[in-house]
């Protein structure tokens, strides 16, 4: 038996640490990948489909840096920056990686024909480096997406600052889609104990960014009896808001484009739900205009009287005229992406004028994702996995992200042979209730 599958096999069976640490590590392991031969696959295309992208191949076992550890991924789940990677928009990744390897040393190591995406984790530590100290084999961990240099000052003010940060599996390689994924040790955080493999793995990045976004004294510093509107309330990002706002004591007003989308934002507590496909006719071009902006603001009104004091924004060249008028006078709009497009054109009187504040707001740094964390283990937070793909059906399930045929996030199980694996306190679960964690399943 090859030495992947005895390591594999081990980890998912529940061998402990011992059993663990005296297997050997496999040369190869399957990755979900893009490869630099295929970057002008898209060229002249319109839709640029990541099926024709995004494979699944053999990939070589990277060497371990002393502040790394080698996790063996349980499952992980479909960020849009995977889409970005896919589709080799804005530009292709192994820019990112190129400049990596300039700086030698370890990070050579990340300029590759070939990038290992993915920027959430659930699995067992299998190996750490010589210089890791909080973490040991066998332990059960979830991945911080966000990559930072310890050694910079800035780092030290906020992880989110330090010119060395990075996205995992975005501007790095080794990332989360694979059966074995390379992190630095000031990634890890310990895996909720309540929640499945495919569960835990769905939360980092989307809870992280949006718990920044509100709550943080980095972000819009959102209190209680705060109106927020949310753009995509039943997405990633936008389904995390809606709880960290109700959470604090705020008042959602959630955005979502169908009725089944509505019914599942009203199941989360979220009372005031406005179907914008409905609202605008069908007509998503109002929203670059004045009349559509008034419109959007007279249903907010109807719905909570008032206007909204924060304005989650992610969407970008589609929505963020509209947010910046939104926004009540001195409001603040909040935004982390651009999803349907980097370039923003916007009414400058409406931000100056009626003192309006834009805040840019990237990830969140490990004091951040470990609140957030702390919150998803108390079940304050519930996992906005809808739906689960295998890694051999990566590709199908970037593609359901891309095109928004999805609710919440989209989970893939890497090791893991099945859903439902990885509860190792379900007393706790019992607690938070079955039908509350699969809420976003239907």
């Amino acid at each position: 038996m090859q030495s992947s599958q005895v390591m594999s096999e081990a980890v998912v069976a529940g061998a402990d640490a011992a059993d663990i640490a005296s297997l050997p590590v496999p040369g190869h392991f399957p990755a979900a990948t893009v490869r630099e031969s295929d970057v002008d696959t898209f060229k002249g295309m319109e839709d640029k489909d990541v099926r024709k992208s995004l494979f699944v191949d053999q990939v070589p076992m990277p060497e371990l840096a002393p502040d790394e550890a080698l996790i063996a991924v349980m499952a992980s789940s479909i960020n849009y920056n995977t889409v970005w990677t896919a589709m080799f928009e804005p530009l292709p990744t192994f820019q990112f990686l190129k400049q990596m390897g300039k700086k030698g040393g370890w990070e050579a190591r990340h300029d590759l024909p070939y990038h290992i995406v993915g920027s959430d984790a659930s699995g067992v530590i299998v190996r750490t480096g010589s210089s890791v100290r909080r973490w040991n084999v066998g332990d059960h961990v979830v991945v911080s997406p966000v990559y930072v240099d310890e050694q910079e000052p800035d780092t030290h003010q906020d992880g989110m600052l330090g010119e060395g940060q990075k996205a995992w599996g975005f501007e790095t390689n080794f990332g989360g889609l694979a059966h074995y994924a390379v992190v630095r040790a000031s990634q890890l955080m310990p895996k909720p104990p309540a929640l499945t493999w495919e569960e835990a793995a769905a939360n980092p990045l989307c809870a992280g960014t949006a718990y920044r976004m509100l709550v943080s004294d980095r972000g819009a510093r959102m209190k209680q009896g705060d109106v927020v509107l949310v753009w995509g309330a039943t997405g990633g990002l936008g389904s995390y808001a809606v709880q960290l706002v109700l959470n604090g004591g705020g008042i959602p007003v959630g955005v979502v484009n169908s009725p089944e989308k509505a019914e599942v934002l009203r199941s989360l507590g979220c009372e005031a739900v406005i179907d914008r496909e409905e609202l605008l006719d069908g007509d998503p071009t109002l929203l670059d205009r004045p009349d559509g902006w008034k419109r959007m603001g007279r249903a907010v009104r109807s719905l909570v009287g008032e206007d909204p004091h924060i304005v989650f924004e992610h969407v970008g060249r589609k929505t963020f005229a509209a947010s910046v008028f939104l926004a009540r006078r001195g409001g603040t709009v909040v935004t982390c992406g651009s999803s349907t497009g980097y370039e923003h054109v916007y009414d400058n009187r409406y931000l100056w004028m009626r003192l309006k504040r834009i805040i840019g707001s990237h990830g969140a740094n490990l004091h951040e994702q470990y609140e957030v964390n702390r919150l998803v283990a108390l079940g304050r937070l519930i996992p906005a996995l809808s739906k689960t793909y295998t890694l051999a059906e990566v590709a199908a399930a970037a593609r359901s992200v891309q095109t928004n045929q999805h609710i919440g996030k989209v989970g893939v199980l890497c090791l893991a042979p099945e859903p439902g694996l990885g509860v190792t306190d379900p007393q706790a679960r019992a607690r938070i209730g079955e039908q509350r964690l699969a809420l976003f399943r239907g």
